[in-house]
C-alpha cells in the first residue's frame, strides 16, 4: 500500500518514465563500450556535458539543448585525439573532461556561483524531472536504441575485433563515431538521472552485472537492461520513502546487483 501510495505521486510518475528509458539506454550501450574496453568515455563526456549544462543556464536556455551538443562536439575530439598515436585514449578523455568541468565551473563563477539547478545536474536529481524532460528523454532514448539497432551488426563486429571489421569492408572510422555520439547523447540524459558524478556508473554496473550471468552478447543486453531499469525503480521507490538521494541509491542497489552476481559466478 505504501509503495501505491508513492506512485500515486505525478512527479513520482515522471521520474519513474524518464528513468527506465535512460537507464535501459545506458545498459544497451553500456555493453559495447564495456567490451570495446571504453567504459570510462562515460566519466568523460559526463564532465564535458556539465560544462554544457552551465553554459546554457549562463546563456539562458534550456540546459539540455546546450548540453547535447557540447557533449556530442566533445565526443568528437575526445575521438580526434585517440586517433593520434602519441596519445592515448585514457589521456584523451582526460583533457577533455577537465577542460569541461573548467569551463562549467568557469561560467557558474561568471553566472555568481553554483545554484539549485546547477547542483542538480551535477548531483542528479530525477525527483524534480519535468514533463518536458520525461519527452525529451523518451524521444532521444527510443531514437538511440534504434540507431543502434539499425547498426547493431556493424558495432558488433567494431566491439570484439576492429581488424576484422575493418577487412570486412565496415567502415570502422564512421562506426567509431556514431558509437561515441550516442554515448554522448546517453551521457547527457543520464546526467539528470544520477548526475555528472555518478554517470559512468549507469554505463559500467549494469553491463558489468550482466556480463557475469551470461553467455552470449543478446542475453548480456537482455540482462543488462533488466538489472538497470530494476535498480532504478528500487532506487527511485526506496529514495522517496526513506529520504535517500535517488542518484546515488540507484547506483548502489546496481552494485548490490553486480557483487551479486559476481559471487554466484564465483560459485
Amino acid at each position: 500500500m505504501e509503495i501505491l501510495n508513492v506512485l500515486s505521486y505525478e512527479f513520482v510518475q515522471r521520474a519513474l518514465v524518464a528513468g527506465v528509458f535512460v537507464s535501459l539506454l545506458c545498459a544497451v550501450l553500456g555493453v559495447f563500450l564495456v567490451l570495446k574496453r571504453f567504459s570510462l568515455i562515460g566519466d568523460g563526456l559526463a564532465h564535458v556535458a556539465f560544462g554544457g549544462v552551465a553554459l546554457g543556464l549562463f546563456l539562458g536556455v534550456y540546459p539540455f539543448y546546450a548540453a547535447v551538443p557540447v557533449a556530442m562536439l566533445g565526443s568528437l575530439v575526445i575521438l580526434m585525439v585517440a586517433e593520434d598515436n602519441r596519445v592515448f585514449g585514457d589521456a584523451a578523455i582526460g583533457i577533455i573532461s577537465s577542460v569541461g568541468m573548467a569551463g562549467g565551473i568557469m561560467l557558474a563563477s561568471l553566472a555568481g556561483g553554483f545554484n539549485v539547478d546547477l547542483f542538480s545536474y551535477l548531483f542528479g536529481n530525477i525527483l524534480s524531472v519535468s514533463g518536458s524532460e520525461v519527452v525529451f528523454s523518451v524521444v532521444l532514448s527510443l531514437s538511440v536504441i534504434g540507431l543502434l539497432r539499425l547498426f547493431y551488426y556493424d558495432l558488433l563486429s567494431l566491439t570484439f575485433d576492429e581488424e576484422y571489421a575493418r577487412s570486412s569492408g565496415i567502415n570502422t572510422r564512421l562506426m567509431n563515431r556514431v558509437l561515441i555520439l550516442l554515448t554522448a547523447v546517453s551521457v547527457v540524459l543520464a546526467v539528470k538521472v544520477v548526475g555528472a558524478v555518478l554517470v559512468s556508473s549507469l554505463l559500467i554496473l549494469p553491463a558489468s552485472t550482466a556480463l557475469q550471468l551470461s553467455g552470449s552478447f543478446r542475453s548480456t543486453i537482455f540482462f543488462a537492461g533488466l538489472g538497470s531499469v530494476l535498480s532504478v525503480a528500487a532506487g527511485l521507490l526506496l529514495s522517496f520513502m526513506f529520504n535517500l538521494p535517488p542518484g546515488a541509491t540507484i547506483i548502489i542497489l546496481n552494485f548490490v546487483l553486480f557483487s551479486l552476481a559476481y559471487l554466484c559466478r564465483r560459485r
